[in-house]
């Protein structure tokens, strides 16, 4: 099982540089960033610095989206990246939530996701594109790499996912949600053709290391609770069109029927105003609270399911404390362990 880290790209960059190369060090094998440009800074400026001053992490966007970006650009972007550093990219796309509804717009349709998913990956994989009546080639890219990730939640969404996704971005640790999506993914490659087996599935959520007592616990579920904030945005978009009596689990969608609105001016900060709706069972499904051990159990039955990685998001108090506990235990736990003497 591989493991990334998610952070949001604040300032100063040399924080998020100092927590890259805690990763690294840590055993993580990617580090990704959000990319919503008015939020925060402007993530691929500063991938370049954590390439640069990285050795083999991967690094890529969690997610970005075909709406505020040219397709074209984007793909530059990442080429440019694999041409200087190595293919240590990979690109998490969806159709936008903050980068496009802070400037007033809304998410891009899963028609124009799809078009842009195959135009980015044709451009940064060195390859030819037919695009807007020409066939494009970058001239100077040889030999990029990308895979492109989709991040996704509703039905039709995880059948684009499955039908043309390199894998698959499920932004919440719950398990039985995840096993309902990476089927529904698994079972849209098989009806499209392809081998399910080949599609990367990546749980990110929220980690954050306790030390079993109860104070300790409290103290994490509320530094975790803006995720099932952030999660709602999603879900009320799929209850808004699916209603909640369709195909998607109630265990998604029944925790917003308190919510009232969203402020992204919080988006993805502890302490988050707004998002008393959110109660404490969510948080814990959603995220992975606890001590080390409860972090390996629950990893355990995610990886059981099909998780090939999963991506702990930063956004809380105890950033260094838990990059520590899972680089010297968690990580280990995880992998297959090899003899020096059989």
């Amino acid at each position: 099982m591989d493991f990334g880290v998610v952070v949001q790209v604040n300032p100063p960059v040399s924080r998020i540089l100092s927590l890259a190369k805690q990763a690294e060090e840590h055993g993580f094998n990617y580090f990704w960033t959000y990319d919503s440009h008015i939020l925060w800074m402007e993530p691929y400026v500063v991938h370049s610095q954590i390439l640069s001053n990285t050795h083999r992490i991967n690094v890529g966007t969690m997610v970005t989206n075909p709406a505020t970006r040219d397709w074209t650009v984007t793909a530059s972007t990442f080429a440019t990246l694999n041409a200087h550093f190595g293919n240590r990219t990979i690109c998490g796309i969806g159709r936008g939530d903050s980068a496009v509804r802070v400037s007033g717009g809304k998410p891009t349709s899963l028609g124009d996701l799809r078009e842009a998913i195959h135009v980015i990956r044709e451009l940064a994989n060195s390859r030819p594109v037919e695009h807007n009546g020409a066939t494009l080639r970058f001239p100077w890219s040889h030999g990029s790499e990308l895979d492109l990730w989709v991040g996704a939640y509703g039905p039709l969404a995880l059948k684009l996912t499955g039908e043309i996704g390199d894998g698959f971005i499920l932004q919440c640790a719950d398990v039985d949600i995840a096993r309902w999506m990476i089927a529904t993914v698994r079972s849209a490659a098989a009806k499209a053709g392809r081998d399910p087996e080949t599609i990367k599935f990546c749980v990110a959520a929220p980690m954050y290391i306790t030390d079993g007592t109860d104070a300790s616990r409290r103290h994490a579920i509320d530094q975790c609770r803006w995720f099932g904030g952030m999660v709602g945005n999603h879900v009320a978009d799929i209850v808004a069109k699916y209603g909640t009596d369709g195909e998607v689990p109630r265990a998604l969608t029944d925790y917003i029927a308190g919510r009232t609105g969203y402020d992204y001016n919080e988006h993805g900060k502890a302490n988050n105003s707004h998002v008393d709706f959110v109660p404490d069972d969510i948080v814990e499904r959603f995220c992975l609270i606890g001590t080390r051990e409860e972090h390996q159990q629950k990893l355990a039955e995610l990886k059981a399911l099909g998780a090939d990685q999963f991506a702990g998001y930063l956004d809380h108090d105890n950033k260094e404390e838990t990059l520590r506990v899972y680089g010297e235990t968690v990580i280990p736990a995880l992998q297959t362990q090899i003899t020096a003497k059989a």
